[in-house]
Parts: structure tokens; C-alpha cells; sequence
């Protein structure tokens, strides 16, 4: 797996492997249970599929009592559990382990009950992203967060890494829309956090488990917020002769009041890629690319489409396109969509990264991210939310030459350490996972670090829950209890000790 490095494996655990295996069909039977290296092999990577590793054994449970019981009998027994979505990830969240249990959250793919008078659904984590909007558009309603994968990707996976999407930029992640969960903890508990209403008391718990990475507990069930679809949405579409033209215009659009519904920027690589893919009516002669939606009362839009249509002219806009129809809306959205997999077919491989930066940083930090490029001598597409300054450059590479691989990291790494050194973070929607995990140290002080650690402690002491994603020292909670005793006198001393 390159360079790498995970927990050691667990000789103990490995030596077990029939007896765990056994004691696991006992809890999942039938064919929940696929121990199997060839079969394995299907789960041995997500998104980011540059790291690699055949899971210990894969589960597949269908009720929350399953899920429960194994990982109560993991817990109890010393063994990791990796939990798993439809494995879109990006960051290697979902990577498995060697000696862990893969529990796979698929067969828990039903939507229980749709609200709507309160305009709330609550689903199992296997659903699809694009499932519940399915589910609900019959009476005009939407799920807001929509990643490029939600065709494919499970909500649960989107509650792990808090997904964002095109349209996020005014209706916020998943963290913005999720009401509540069900939470079964590695002891086998089964907790209710938030519920259909919009806010609750105390702490914000709820927070925690949205963007968690699986690593605080096992999501049964979510109970997501849904919106009205809005009344008009119409798309614009912009070509500028540079990019430094586009991020002005972005800024510039923010900066006039205006929140677009979805604000999105692609560069010359990623037009001509998307335009090959798709035939979606992209210039081909601009060196960045808008699409700008608006949505809302029709004569709001119509309005807003002015202003936006004046300030890009204002900004050397080379192409003003205006969608006239919903095909023709949807159209300028399925290039920018199909963006990842056009990128494929001009690339053996890829690896996309996922920084945020603000957004008056855009132009200098893509001049930085092509110069970078040509000194590793590696090429790289942009596709990113401009309008919230979600960056995800595509570093386009050949796993089959020596080295690229390497190169192609260690640029992603700069990459990353740019976005935070103009005073943005590690990670807008991807998660963390272990493609950025080595990297937390450039955001993160110790004593930052420490107390997020000791947050993981409190739901999971025995740290079995997704270890080697997110820390990169995977301190014990032991260790993070430790005193300080100062020639031999410990710090209040009048307090009593157990």
C-alpha cells in the first residue's frame, strides 16, 4: 500500500480467525457472513483506490440487533470493525484491515417512514443518496445534499464524512440536514441522538457523529430534513479567458449578497474532458468554466440572472449561456457531474483531492496548483464548488510507471498544505480518512489533536472502532490519561484518587 502505514495487526486476533469467524455466522447466518478471500476481494478498497487490503472477514448484517451483537462480541473479544457504506469514499475511510471485521451497512437499505407534514424522512443508512429524493419527489419534495456519487453513495457513508454536493453551497452538507440518528456503540448500545425536531438541548452530540468517519459508532438509522422543491431553477453558464477572470467572479457575485442555489468552476482540462463525456454544449475555447443556479420565485430568478449575467460581463466573461428549459438546465449539471469519470478515460489514473480554501484565494492558489504540476511533472484537472471554495483537483497519473504514484501523493500532500497555509482546511466533504491523515499536523496542534482523541476515548476506550483513519498517532486512551507528577508530588494533592 505505497508508503502507508497501519496499526500492526493483531497475531492474537489472526491465529482466531475460525473462531471468529464461526462465532460471527452464529450472529449473522445465511449468507451474512463472507469470509472467503476471492469474495473478499470486492471490498478491498473504496474510492481511493490507490491503497489496497483484503478485509479479515466481511459482515453483512440486516437488523439492528445483529449489528449489536457483533459488535459487542468484538468488543469483547479484541477485534476491530471497519463499518462500510456503498464504499464511494475518497480518502480511504472505508479502507479495511487485516485483522478487522468489515461490516458492511448495505442490507440496511430501506426508507422506514416519510413525514411530510413535517418534512422530515427517516431511512436506513443503506439508502442511496439519490433514494430519497426519489421517494419523496412525487409530492415535490428533495433531499438538498447532492454529491456527484449520489446515484451510488449510501447516506450512512454521507453521515460518516458529512458529504456535501453542488447545491451545498445554499443549503448546506449533511450535517445541515440531518436531524438525528440511531447510534449502536462498540459495546452493543443502541442510542437514539436528535429525533424530527429541529434542535435539541445540551450538547451537541449530533454533531459529533455527522463527519465521525465511523469511528464513534455504527449508524442504524438517519432522519434527514426535506425541502420544497423550489419553484424555478435556472442554470447560467459562463466561459472566462482565465481563471483568475472566474475566481474574481465568484468573489464578486458572493460579495453582491447573491447565494446561488449550486456555483461551480471547472478548468480547461476538466471542460474539454466533461465535454468529450458528455456533449453537454460546453465552450471549448475558455480556460475556466461557471455554472451558476439560481432558484426560487421565478421573478426572483429571472432577476437574480441579470445581476449574475452582469457581473460576469463585468469580470471579461468570454460565453454567457442562460438554460431555457429543465432539459437544458440539467444538461450544463450532467458535465459538471460526469466530471470524475470523464477525467478517467483521459487518465489511467487519478487521484482527487479535497481542500478548502476562502474564496478570495481561488486564482492564486490554481496559479500555485499548475505550477506545481509542471515541477512533478504530473498533470491535473479542477473540478470544485467555487461558490464555498470546496477544491477537488484531479492529479492524473500512471500507477504503472515507477514513482507516479509517489509523485502523485506527495503533490496531493502540497496541495493540501497550500490550502492551509492561505487559511483554509484539510477537508471540505471528503473526510479525512488515511489519505489525509498524515497531513492533520499542518492544522492541527497536540493539544488539538489530544482533545479529539479523547473525544474517540469517550465512545470507543478500547479504540477498535476504524482505527488508522483521522490520527495520525494512534495514542491510547490510557496514555491520554496520564498525570504529570512533578518530583514526586502529584497536582492537588487533596483530592482523592481511585
Amino acid at each position: 500500500m505505497s508508503g502507508l502505514v497501519m496499526p500492526p495487526s493483531d497475531a492474537g486476533v489472526l491465529q482466531r480467525r475460525d473462531e471468529i469467524v464461526a462465532a460471527l455466522r452464529a450472529i449473522v447466518p445465511g449468507e451474512g457472513v463472507i469470509s472467503d478471500e476471492a469474495e473478499m476481494r470486492v471490498y478491498e478498497t473504496d474510492g481511493l483506490t490507490a491503497y489496497r487490503q483484503v478485509p479479515f472477514v466481511v459482515v453483512l448484517p440486516e437488523t439492528v440487533d445483529q449489528v449489536a451483537r457483533v459488535l459487542r462480541y468484538c468488543h469483547n473479544n479484541g477485534v476491530k470493525v471497519v463499518p462500510r457504506g456503498a464504499g464511494t469514499s475518497l480518502s480511504g475511510g472505508a479502507l479495511p484491515l487485516a485483522d478487522g471485521v468489515l461490516m458492511s451497512m448495505m442490507k440496511f437499505n430501506r426508507v422506514l417512514d416519510i413525514d411530510f407534514d413535517n418534512r422530515v424522512a427517516v431511512v436506513q443508512p443503506g439508502v442511496t443518496n439519490l433514494g430519497i429524493t426519489r421517494a419523496v419527489e412525487h409530492r415535490g419534495f428533495y433531499y438538498a445534499p447532492d454529491p456527484s456519487s449520489q446515484i451510488a453513495c449510501s447516506i450512512g457513508g454521507n453521515v460518516a464524512e458529512n458529504a456535501g454536493g453542488v447545491h451545498c453551497l445554499k443549503y448546506g452538507l449533511t450535517t445541515n440536514n440531518v436531524l438525528g440518528v440511531e447510534l449502536v456503540t462498540i459495546e452493543g448500545e443502541v442510542i437514539r441522538i436528535g429525533g424530527r425536531h429541529l434542535d435539541a438541548e445540551g450538547y451537541d452530540l449530533l454533531g459529533l457523529v455527522v463527519g465521525s468517519e465511523g469511528m464513534l459508532g455504527v449508524v442504524t438509522e438517519v432522519t434527514v430534513r426535506l425541502l420544497k422543491q423550489p419553484d424555478t431553477a435556472r442554470a447560467i453558464l459562463i466561459g472566462f479567458p482565465t481563471n483568475d477572470d472566474a475566481g474574481k467572479c465568484v468573489a464578486d457575485v458572493i460579495g453582491a449578497g447573491i447565494i446561488p442555489g449550486g456555483m461551480e468552476m471547472m478548468d480547461r482540462p476538466a471542460i474539454h474532458a466533461a465535454e468529450d463525456f458528455v456533449h453537454a454544449g460546453y465552450p471549448l475555447d475558455v480556460e475556466a468554466l461557471l455554472i451558476v443556479e439560481l432558484d426560487g420565485p421565478k421573478a426572483e430568478v429571472d432577476h437574480l440572472l441579470e445581476r449574475v449575467g452582469a457581473i460576469a460581463k463585468a469580470n471579461n466573461a468570454a460565453h454567457i449561456r442562460v438554460s431555457e428549459t429543465e432539459a437544458e438546465r440539467l444538461s450544463f449539471w450532467a458535465g459538471r457531474k460526469a466530471a470524475f469519470p470523464a477525467v478517467g478515460r483521459i487518465s489511467p489514473d487519478y487521484m482527487c483531492m479535497d481542500g478548502t480554501i476562502p474564496r478570495k484565494a481561488l486564482p492564486h492558489v490554481l496559479t500555485r496548483m499548475q505550477e506545481m504540476a509542471a515541477s512533478y511533472g504530473l498533470g491535473v484537472a479542477n473540478v470544485f464548488h467555487a461558490g464555498d471554495g470546496n477544491l477537488h483537483p484531479l492529479i492524473l497519473y500512471d500507477a504503472n510507471i515507477p514513482g507516479d504514484l509517489d509523485k502523485a501523493e506527495d503533490f496531493g500532500a502540497d496541495i493540501l498544505r497550500l490550502c492551509v497555509e492561505v487559511g483554509g482546511v484539510l477537508t471540505g466533504e471528503h473526510g479525512v480518512g488515511v489519505e489525509k491523515r498524515d497531513l492533520m499536523g499542518e492544522m492541527f496542534t497536540d493539544i488539538d489533536m489530544d482533545h479529539q482523541i479523547r473525544v474517540k476515548c469517550a465512545f470507543d476506550a478500547k479504540q477498535l472502532l476504524n482505527p488508522g483513519k483521522v490520527f495520525p498517532t494512534l495514542n491510547s486512551c490510557a496514555e491520554l490519561g496520564r498525570m504529570h507528577v512533578h518530583k514526586g508530588q502529584m497536582p492537588f494533592p487533596d483530592i482523592p484518587r481511585f
